[in-house]
């Protein structure tokens, strides 16, 4: 969309001749419920890398993996195998408390690393950091995994004194956890996303790249982007994969980009 505009956000503007375009967010597939699918068996069937190939080329523009301690869906050894087969951005998510987790990702330098605060077993992430109460702590890793080159998104609830705590410790993003969004949109989409438009304007005036995910889908995505200003990516894997049983992973991928794709 080509539209006059003189207010600056670096991560979402770009200025060519006087004039702005504004970029759609980018979808990042998680493929943690392939790798899921993948164990139950045993073996490598479906095989989770062709699945991440086959994802890019249908126009996904990063993968996403959360591996866990327990390795219950993607493998350490997933990450290695996956840092060297695909070409878009790599995202890996995870517990930066576990040294295993942080000897991982320096190992493997995606793209990006998100910070998780999950719990050891837990089924999966359900709150973001208390960015107060851990800041020593963050400010900490993410200088280590901003020294190896790799940018930083920390997970976080759409509350403002999080938000402004956030900034102070140096990330480069955060993703906004987006479960009270979704459990909330059919009953009033209007009050649902009303904390996380609240929550990007502080970014975007505190200077922080926003990601979201959890929960998105087919029928809330479009509303979140529409009232989330300087989205730049979403994170999407269980509601992904589920809609590819009756629509095909090529067509699904396709939907979610459209609903990205916001006149």
């Amino acid at each position: 969309m080509l539209i006059w505009q003189f207010s600056f956000n670096k991560n979402k503007i770009y200025y060519i001749l006087g004039f702005v375009f504004l970029s759609m967010a980018k979808l990042s597939v998680n493929i943690n419920k392939i790798a899921t699918l993948r164990n139950s068996r045993g073996g490598n069937n479906p095989d989770l890398i062709k699945v991440a190939l086959d994802a890019e080329r249908f126009g996904a523009q990063g993968i996403t993996v959360h591996p866990r301690p327990d390795e219950r869906h993607i493998r350490y050894q997933d990450v290695y195998d996956l840092k060297s087969a695909i070409s878009t951005e790599f995202n890996i998510e995870g517990n930066p408390t576990e040294k295993k987790f942080i000897e991982l990702v320096l190992a493997n330098k995606p793209a990006q690393v998100t910070l998780v605060p999950d719990a050891e077993g837990q089924l999966t992430s359900n709150h973001g950091w208390d960015t107060l109460k851990h800041q020593s702590y963050l400010k900490e890793i993410i200088a280590e995994f901003q020294s190896a080159g790799i940018r930083v998104s920390i997970f976080v609830d759409p509350v403002k004194e999080i938000i402004e705590a956030a900034a102070t410790t140096g990330t480069d993003r955060i993703e906004l956890y987006t479960e009270a969004y979704a459990t909330g949109y059919h009953q009033n989409k209007e009050i649902a996303v009303k904390p996380y438009a609240e929550a990007a304007k502080l970014a975007n005036q505190l200077s922080l790249g926003i990601n979201a995910g959890h929960d998105l889908d087919l029928h809330n995505l479009r509303y979140f982007a529409e009232h989330i200003p300087g989205l730049l990516e979403v994170s999407i894997g269980h509601a992904l994969i589920c809609d590819a049983l009756y629509h095909g992973l090529e067509n699904t991928i396709q939907m979610y980009l459209r609903q990205l794709n916001i006149p």
